[in-house]
């Protein structure tokens, strides 16, 4: 399945990177009519059902549907290619994306992932810091990267005429990246300010650390992406060298060229690019299964905040798991906008919260099913947490209305599709999959996958992980007056 990111970081100013890439990989914004895959409007498909069962064989018939062209090799050298060749516009999206995240890091260094994405911006051989972004933006190309518990992701968006060109910056970077003192300290503080701001300073940011913390003991989902501020002042030059020599290495790598290509040149390239570079030994590090909880656990968070904010997570299973699925239409019909069960009773019955909103992240080796509320301010959280417990309650012991599951699945399906109406879309896709999984070919099964799951499967999972013993709850509160 398509994974959801869970925190995840970029270099630049966007603090919204947090995307949808399970339910799905982008907020619902445009319509099924232009998707490039030649499918039917779900739009028309749903204007001329005329029951629910109608509306199942329309997902099922598109789900079949999704499918493009993809080649896929790989080098000598370990490194893996995907071609997804179209030509409908004269653009090409380029990621390369590594199998490296903060999971793979060691306490007393957190944040080191996250930070090596931003020092592969400082420059290399034939291409310095000062030259890497305004080559790109000379020639018409834009860029970024985001860092995520599991993977790391670099990408351009470009006119077709310049893959030479990015092939030529990537693999400089890849090979001989220019790791100075000067510039780990001038990134690490860079880092720092990001952690201020969207932490230190971020009641969001707050609550979700903690919950992750909470609710995670032994695994190294337990801390952040972007790393504790101690920790990331413990991350020497030594340390940042032995990460890139081993992390960012060819064999280790997904490169991803999706657009307006000759496959025959776009092979030819990578192999001159890419074929001299050498693969490194990535060291087996087995990590800490985290044990079964068996009993609530909570947490208070005080901070000058304005109102109140609770959060409630659930274990769940890792990403590609078959309760997954289930689980994900649950959490859509739990918590996902105004129409869902969450929302209409904190909100609009109960009039305690200001906002309500629920997910099921599935990470590569484990899953948390999150449910975050925000109080109206000058309220507490007692009885609104009391009201959400109420609320899983009904799921694990009542049956889902067939037309509450056919809604989630239709959003879930309009989102996948959205999501793959751009070469980008397509791109980033095909590099989630053979990332997390190795197999780009999961992305063309999951819609069926979700259209399958039975109001009978989402009750049975909601029974085996949603159970109160299993919640961890995290409260942040504004801090009693006179305290310091």
């Amino acid at each position: 399945m398509i994974s959801k990111r869970g925190n995840s970081f970029r270099r630049g100013p966007d603090p919204t990177r947090q995307t949808r890439t399970a339910c799905l990989m982008r907020k619902l914004s445009l319509t099924v009519a232009a998707l490039a895959l030649g499918l039917q409007s779900l739009a028309s498909v749903h204007a001329q059902a005329q029951d629910t069962r109608a509306i199942a064989a329309a997902n099922a018939d598109i789900g079949s549907q999704i499918r493009f062209n993809v080649e896929k090799f790989q080098l000598p050298n370990g490194l893996t290619v995907l071609l997804h060749e179209d030509h409908s516009a004269p653009i090409i999206s380029y990621q390369t994306w590594f199998r490296v995240g903060s999971k793979n890091e060691e306490p007393g260094t957190t944040g080191i992932a996250h930070l090596f994405e931003h020092m592969m911006f400082k420059g290399a051989k034939r291409y310095t810091g000062e030259q890497f972004d305004t080559v790109l933006q000379a020639n018409g190309a834009t860029n970024n990267a985001f860092t995520t518990h599991d993977y790391t992701g670099y990408y351009e968006n470009l006119p077709s005429s310049k893959l030479e060109l990015v092939m030529d910056i990537e693999s400089d970077r890849i090979e001989n990246l220019q790791i100075t003192a000067g510039n780990l300290k001038s990134e690490r503080e860079v880092v720092k300010e990001e952690r201020r701001f969207r932490v230190d300073n971020n009641p969001t940011g707050i609550l979700r650390e903690t919950m992750y913390g909470a609710a995670f003991k032994v695994h190294p989902y337990r801390w952040p992406v972007i790393g504790y501020m101690t920790d990331l002042d413990n991350i020497s030059l030594e340390k940042a060298n032995q990460f890139y020599r081993t992390y960012y290495s060819p064999n280790n790598a997904v490169v991803v060229i999706a657009g307006d290509f000759d496959p025959a040149q776009a092979k030819a390239l990578v192999a001159k690019y890419y074929g001299h570079l050498k693969s490194q030994e990535i060291p087996a590090k087995p990590r800490p299964t985290e044990p079964a909880q068996s009993s609530a656990r909570t947490q208070m968070v005080e901070r000058d905040v304005q109102s109140t904010q609770f959060a409630i997570a659930y274990h769940t299973p890792k990403a590609g798991s078959e309760d997954a699925y289930a689980l994900d239409l649950l959490a859509n019909i739990m918590g996902y906008g105004p129409s869902s069960r969450l929302y209409n009773r904190l909100v609009y019955k109960e009039q305690q919260a200001a906002g309500v909103s629920a997910y099921n992240l599935t990470l590569q080796e484990a899953g948390l099913f999150q449910i975050f509320v925000t109080m109206k301010p000058g309220m507490a959280s007692g009885k609104a947490q009391k009201s959400v417990i109420a609320e899983m309650w009904r799921p694990r012991n009542l049956p889902i209305k067939d037309a509450e599951l056919e809604k989630a699945k239709n959003q879930v399906m309009k989102s996948y599709v959205d999501a793959l109406k751009t070469v980008h879309g397509k791109a980033e896709a095909l590099a989630l999959n053979e990332t997390m999984y190795g197999d780009y070919e999961r992305l063309f099964k999951d819609l069926e996958n979700y259209n399958k799951v039975t109001a009978a499967q989402v009750k049975k999972a909601a029974q085996k992980y949603l159970g109160p013993e299993r919640a961890t709850i995290v409260v942040l509160k504004p801090k009693a007056k006179g305290a310091r």
